[in-house]
């Protein structure tokens, strides 16, 4: 396949117009392929990158799509049950606040596995690489480690962090040099336990898949049966100790089941990024819902969903291990949770704030219409007719609050679209009837607020109005009838008088 770039020109190649789009679309697609991989940095060269990029042609894509490869389908529904089981945990590690636990756990269990290996070649020279074996020893391993955080936590003025690194430290260090012991033992090779650190998803086999959709089911069984019982314990531990429940053994069958998803997934990702399953898919769907049961059952799917992609994406590209790559691709949908999460996606909140400043901006300009119509009215309040007939300058606002003159002007500009204000030749401005009464609902909150702050909050009604305006846009219906009912507001038009001095500027003129 050749690297440079090819020139269409349609009017000479005789092509039709359909041909040539697709060819275009063909060289379009393998050119940024191969951008984005030489942007990994896979120090590759231009023929690797070239040959990496041909790995993506259409036709492996229709192969992994419709699952044709058997290893393919047995390393995909291996990888998927363990993105389930490794999201339905991770929700309660995140919420208890002990999400490295995990990485605590890949990085304990080495030295169980070293010592698993070791103790194999001593009893029968040639089988220390016997699975059961390893994965036990990964697990008493990582529970040992698991065990001292928490430890180590409850019985010193360490804190948590310190706990974790210590534990961290201490047992991979333990792993790192009985692996230099590994490497000396005659009757056998190392070769091999290094993918239980960086996985080797490629190997797995029918077996593996049963032993993972079986730890699956189990984890997710017991989380249902426990749900009550694990939530309470990770949003109030102090209140479920004093109700009786048994905290502490919550606490461990928790650890408990953080290790069977490390030892799970040592054959996949490796114990180094084993972490990232049990962390990204919880914080992924944190974005999107508050509901812990929404919250548990969305992380299983991310799970699942980014073990599926991050397979099909290995089997297309050999090239690239399918552990590494499944991270990635749950870091992607992190990225995208963590942007447009509806719930606290960083998109949604802008759209959030800039509703709110927008509600906030309409009803400081409305209210301030009604002040001004308000001081020159000769009764005690402003009538519905001298609220739409008093036109108002834009000089007279800007005397009412400390706006910019920019900013006043977009402001009249949303109220005019939204049919609130109208505007006249002549430059000035009037309320509409509907603009009339919005703008006596938002005097009417605000002046609530402020009678309730001077009578409940002895508030000096000098600091009153700005105290309101801080408080005053998040009135809901039931608030305001119930600061009516407080104040025992007995007007016959339902609208206090202002508890302090409103400036007069300059009188607005009468149509």
């Amino acid at each position: 396949m050749r690297c440079d770039v090819l020139h269409f020109r349609g009017s000479e190649s005789g092509r039709t117009p359909g041909l040539f789009r697709r060819a275009c679309v063909r060289m379009l697609s393998r050119n940024v392929l191969r951008l984005v991989l030489i942007g990994l940095g896979l120090g590759w060269g231009p023929a690797g990158v070239c040959q990496a990029a041909e790995t993506f042609a259409w036709e492996d894509w229709q192969r992994v799509l419709l699952l044709q490869d058997a290893q393919t389908r047995i390393v995909m529904l291996g990888t998927i049950f363990l993105g389930i089981s490794g999201g339905v945990v991770g929700v309660f590690m995140l919420l208890r606040k002990r999400s490295l636990i995990g990485d605590v756990v890949g990085h304990s269990a080495l030295p169980g596995i070293a010592l698993a290996f070791l103790l194999g070649e001593m009893s029968a020279p040639g089988h220390g690489k016997s699975m059961g074996a390893l994965v036990t020893g990964a697990f008493v391993s990582g529970l040992a480690g698991a065990l001292c955080v928490m430890i180590i936590d409850r019985f010193s003025r360490l804190r948590a962090d310190a706990a974790l690194a210590i534990t961290l430290s201490l047992f991979y260090g333990a792993g790192a040099a009985l692996l230099t012991l590994v490497q000396r033992v005659p009757s056998a090779s190392a070769a091999g336990l290094t993918t239980f650190l960086n996985g080797k998803a490629a190997s797995l086999v029918a077996a593996d898949v049963w032993v993972f959709g079986l730890a699956a089911l189990g984890l997710t069984v017991l989380v249902v049966l426990l749900f009550k019982e694990l939530a309470l314990l990770c949003f109030d531990v102090d209140y479920a100790a004093t109700t009786g429940w048994p905290t502490r053994l919550l606490d461990t069958l928790l650890i408990g089941m953080v290790v069977a998803v490390t030892v799970v997934g040592m054959q996949t990702v490796g114990l180094i990024l084993v972490v990232a399953i049990l962390v990204i898919p919880a914080s992924s769907a944190q974005f999107w819902t508050d509901d812990v049961r929404r919250l548990t059952w969305g992380s299983a799917l991310i799970g699942a969903v980014s073990a599926a992609a991050g397979v099909m994406i290995s089997a297309a590209a050999p090239r690239l291990a399918a552990g590494p790559v499944i991270v990635l691709c749950g870091s992607a949908l992190f990225v995208v949770s963590f942007l447009f999460g509806r719930r606290h996606g960083i998109l949604w909140k802008w759209l959030e704030r800039r509703r709110l400043r927008q509600r906030i901006g309409r009803h400081d300009l409305l209210r301030a219409c009604y002040e001004l119509v308000e001081a020159q009215s000769q009764e005690q309040h402003a009538s519905e007719l001298e609220l739409i007939s008093t036109r108002i300058t834009l000089e007279d606002l800007l005397q009412m609050r400390s706006w910019s003159r920019k900013t006043l002007r977009q402001l009249i500009h949303r109220a005019v679209q939204e049919d609130v204000l109208e505007a006249k030749p002549d430059g000035r401005y009037h309320l509409s009837p509907d603009g009339a009464a919005l703008a006596r609902r938002a005097v009417r909150n605000h002046r609530l607020w402020e009678m309730y702050l001077i009578t409940y909050a002895d508030t000096a009604p000098a600091h009153a109005d700005y105290d309101a305006d801080r408080i005053e846009h998040i009135l809901g219906g039931d608030l305001v009838r119930d600061l009516e009912l407080r104040l025992q507001q007995q007007e016959e038009q339902g609208l206090p008088a202002s508890p302090h001095e409103i400036p007069s500027p300059s009188s607005p003129g009468k149509i």
